[in-house]
């Protein structure tokens, strides 16, 4: 199958529909998590979803939207940190194809690989466009490291990567959770329903 061919069958009708679906989770979560001021984002669980069920490029394109969408709605920042929640589509999707999704250890191992695409994409935009604080709870964690005497770039990189990591970790072992519990003919409707099957090795 060519990747023209591939493509119009990751974005066939089905994935169509879950897209928007997905967009609604993760802007209604993450507004939650964010008044309850919890200390992870859970704000792309719904993009992860995509990514394991539709493949690497609809998982890129609902982070997009999703915080395209959050920016005109809610939070500028939010826009601004698009390219990394595309990031996290795309890596989930990737992550899917290779087998990463068939049980709950790979889930996991998914969201640590997710958690630190995101976060190095993450930080050159935090420290170029912001100057490292972004208004988030995380950026107590940069103002300590830079009241300790670490540079700005050191500080973001640790301040990212200790908040990323454990939110993907989480929030990929909740989508594929989602995923696995969806009603065996409905998964088999989306074009990479074979990404959370599990292996016989499992």
């Amino acid at each position: 199958m060519s990747f023209g061919e591939q493509l119009r069958k990751d974005f066939g009708t089905v994935t169509l529909a879950l897209i928007p679906v997905a967009i609604v989770i993760n802007l209604v979560v993450g507004q939650i998590v964010s008044a309850l001021n919890l200390p992870l984002f859970l704000d792309s669980i719904g993009t992860v979803l995509v990514g394991i069920l539709a493949g690497p490029w609809a998982g890129l394109v609902t982070g997009l939207l999703t915080n395209l969408i959050w920016g005109l709605i809610s939070s500028p920042v939010a826009a601004a940190f698009a390219p990394v929640a595309g990031v996290i589509g795309l890596v989930a999707g990737l992550c899917a194809r290779y087998g990463l999704f068939r049980n709950w250890w790979k889930a996991a191992i998914s969201g640590v690989l997710i958690g630190v695409a995101a976060s190095f994409t993450a930080v050159p935009i935090r420290v170029f466009m912001f100057g490292g604080i972004t208004g988030s709870g995380a950026d107590f964690i940069t103002a300590y490291l830079l009241a300790t005497g670490s540079s700005l770039f050191g500080s973001v990189i640790i301040t990212v990567l200790s908040t990323n990591v454990p939110d993907k970790v989480v929030t990929a072992l909740v989508a594929w959770a989602i995923a696995r519990a969806l009603p065996q003919r409905f998964l088999a409707r989306f074009p990479r329903a074979e990404a959370v099957t599990p292996s016989p090795q499992g």
